[in-house]
């Protein structure tokens, strides 16, 4: 199961931008998974948890937002939505050969929310944008 390790590594990229933060504590990360990113929603947000275990990121929600995939014909300019199976030729004219994945590969760390304050004295989460590059 590759989840954990994505889980492990989502883990590790947020607890040291936290601490290098201030942070006290983690309470919410939000992912963007494209659909053809292999990556099962349901087995990462378990194994989230299971990460998170004993980190600044322990009881951190995780917040997933799913990319559908798309294409692009270069030929006839087409666009339609992939699914699953993938359908990589275009339905507008027939070629594969000048299709291009547009969108469902994301995995990537959107933003992170922590508390800056002591333990006793929580106030709104600040938002963190980017930390990750796109996989």
């Amino acid at each position: 199961m590759h989840e954990m390790s994505i889980a492990a590594a989502v883990v590790a990229q947020v607890e040291e931008a936290a601490e290098a933060g201030g942070a006290n504590a983690v309470t919410a990360v939000r992912l963007q998974v494209g659909e053809l990113a292999g990556v099962v929603p349901d087995a990462l947000a378990f194994c989230f948890e299971l990460a998170c275990a004993g980190t600044l990121l322990e009881g951190a929600e995780l917040v997933t937002e799913p990319v559908p995939a798309r294409a692009h014909c270069r030929s006839c300019t087409g666009d339609w939505a992939v699914g699953m199976p993938p359908r990589l030729v275009c339905p507008g004219c027939g070629r594969a050969t000048e299709v291009e994945l547009v969108t469902g590969r994301e995995l990537q760390i959107l933003s992170v929310h922590w508390d800056d304050g002591p333990a006793c004295d929580r106030h709104p989460a600040p938002t963190r944008e980017p930390i990750s590059e796109e996989r």
